[in-house]
C-alpha cells in the first residue's frame, strides 16, 4: 500500500481537513461491509425456502455458507496480490459488482450447482472487498484518525447480523428468498454509484515497490496479530454458529432473537467505543475485548441456568467481540507498514478459515460432548489470545498519548 497523500491546497485548509472525517466516504465503505457480510450469512435464515425451491435438503442449503467462505479464503491471498497495482476505487468497484452478479445469479437459479457457483463467486467478491476495504479506510484520514475511520466502516458488520439477517428472513417469508437476493443486488448497483460519486480513488502499489506477501509475516507484529485473529474468531464462531443449539440446551430456544438483538446493540455500542479510544488505547480494547468475551464464556458455562445471567453474558460478549475487526484490522496495518494490504489479505485469508474451523469444530463437540461445552472450548481458546495480546507490544502496541 503506498504511503497516505496529502490533500492539496494551503497550510490553513489541510488544518480544517485534518479535523473532519469523510462520513459520506466512510460511510458507502460501511455500507460496502454491510453488503458483504449479509450476502455472506443470508442463506443461514432462508434455509427451508431455498431448500425446497433448490430440491436439496437444508443441510446440502448450508453449504452455501461454506462455499462463500471457501472463495474467500482460497483467493483472498493471490487476488490481492495480483490486483496490487490496480486503482483502488476501480477494484472496489469490481468486488461490489462481483456482489450484484452472484446475487442476481442466486435470486434466479433454479439448480443447486449454479447456485454454489454463484455462491463461490460471492466469496470471491468478499476475499477482494475485505482485503481492500481497511486499508481504504486508513488512507481516507489524516494520521490520528485511523481507528475512528475503520471503526465506521466495519459497523456494517454487526449492523448485517443484528438487523440484516432478521430483515432478509422477514422478506424471504412474507415475499421469496429470491427477493431478499435481488434486494441485495439492487443495494449493490446503487452502492456502485455512491462509490463512484463520493469515495476518493488512490493509486495502487507501483511494481518496485511490491514484496512477496510471505515478506509481510517476517514484519514484528504481524504473525502475533494473525495469530490471535485465528483463535479469536474460531472461539467467537464456535458459540454463535451453535447459539441456537446452545439456547434450546438452556431452554431459551424460543429467545434466539432477542438474544441476537441484545448482541448485535452490545456490538454496536463496542465499535462506538473502540472508535472513539482505538489511537491511544490499542492494547488496552484488546485485552479488554478478550477479558469481556471470557467473562461473558464464563457466565454460560457455570451460570447459564438463569436466563437473567444468560441476557448479560451475551451483552458481555457483543461488548467484547463488536471491536475485534476494527482491532485486528488495525493492528495488522500497524504492523503491516507499506505491506499492510498483504498483512490484511492474510488476516482475511486465517479469519475465513477461523469461521468454517469454528463451524466444524463446533459441530463435533455438539455431538460429542453437547452444547454445554461450547463456552468451555471458548475459555481454552482465549486463554493463549489473551497471552499474545498482553505480551507482544510490536503487534498490539502500548498505550500512547493523544
Amino acid at each position: 500500500m503506498t504511503t497516505q497523500q496529502t490533500p492539496v491546497g494551503s497550510d490553513a485548509q489541510d488544518r480544517g481537513q485534518k479535523q473532519k472525517l469523510p462520513l459520506a466516504a466512510l460511510l458507502a465503505l460501511a455500507t460496502a461491509v454491510f453488503v458483504t457480510s449479509l450476502t455472506e450469512t443470508l442463506p443461514a435464515g432462508l434455509l427451508p425456502e431455498m431448500s425446497a425451491d433448490l430440491h436439496v435438503g437444508e443441510s446440502a442449503t448450508g453449504q452455501t455458507v461454506t462455499i462463500y467462505a471457501l472463495g474467500t479464503a482460497l483467493t483472498a491471498i493471490p487476488l490481492t496480490a495480483a490486483t496490487a497495482g490496480w486503482r483502488r476505487r476501480h477494484l472496489l468497484l469490481t468486488a461490489i459488482a462481483g456482489f450484484a452478479v452472484a446475487n442476481t445469479v442466486t435470486a434466479l437459479s433454479a439448480s443447486y450447482p449454479l447456485t454454489m457457483i454463484a455462491r463461490f463467486v460471492a466469496g470471491v467478491a468478499a476475499g477482494l472487498a475485505w482485503a481492500l476495504l481497511a486499508g481504504y479506510a486508513r488512507r481516507m484520514v489524516p494520521p490520528g484518525l485511523e481507528g475512528k475511520a475503520i471503526a465506521i466502516a466495519m459497523a456494517g458488520i454487526p449492523v448485517a447480523l443484528s438487523f440484516g439477517v432478521p430483515a432478509g428472513t422477514f422478506l424471504g417469508k412474507v415475499v421469496t428468498w429470491q427477493a431478499a437476493f435481488l434486494a441485495m443486488s439492487a443495494l449493490a448497483v446503487a452502492l456502485i454509484a455512491w462509490i463512484a460519486a463520493v469515495v476518493p480513488d488512490y493509486p495502487g502499489q507501483r511494481q518496485e515497490h511490491r514484496a512477496p506477501m510471505r515478506h509481510a509475516l517476517r514484519l514484528p507484529g504481524v504473525a502475533p496479530v494473525l495469530f490471535v485473529t485465528l483463535v479469536f474468531v474460531l472461539a467467537h464462531t464456535v458459540l454463535y454458529a451453535y447459539i441456537a443449539a446452545f439456547l434450546a440446551h438452556v431452554r431459551m430456544a424460543d429467545s434466539t432473537d432477542l438474544v441476537l438483538l441484545v448482541f448485535g446493540g452490545a456490538s454496536l455500542l463496542s465499535i462506538w467505543v473502540t472508535g472513539a479510544l482505538i489511537n491511544r488505547w490499542l492494547r488496552g480494547l484488546a485485552i479488554a475485548s478478550t477479558l469481556l468475551v471470557g467473562a461473558a464464556a464464563a457466565v454460560l458455562a457455570a451460570l447459564a441456568g438463569s436466563p437473567a445471567l444468560v441476557y448479560l453474558a451475551v451483552l458481555l460478549w457483543g461488548l467484547g467481540w463488536g471491536g475485534v475487526p476494527t482491532l485486528l484490522q488495525t493492528a495488522a496495518g500497524q504492523a503491516g507498514r507499506d505491506q499492510a494490504d498483504s498483512a490484511q489479505a492474510m488476516l482475511v485469508t486465517l479469519w475465513n478459515v477461523a469461521m468454517a474451523g469454528g463451524g466444524v469444530a463446533g459441530g463435533v463437540l455438539l455431538d460429542t460432548f453437547g452444547a454445554a461445552s461450547f463456552p468451555w472450548a471458548v475459555l481454552a481458546l482465549l486463554v493463549p489470545a489473551l497471552i499474545v495480546v498482553g505480551t507482544r507490544t510490536h503487534a498490539f502496541p502500548a498505550e500512547r498519548p493523544s
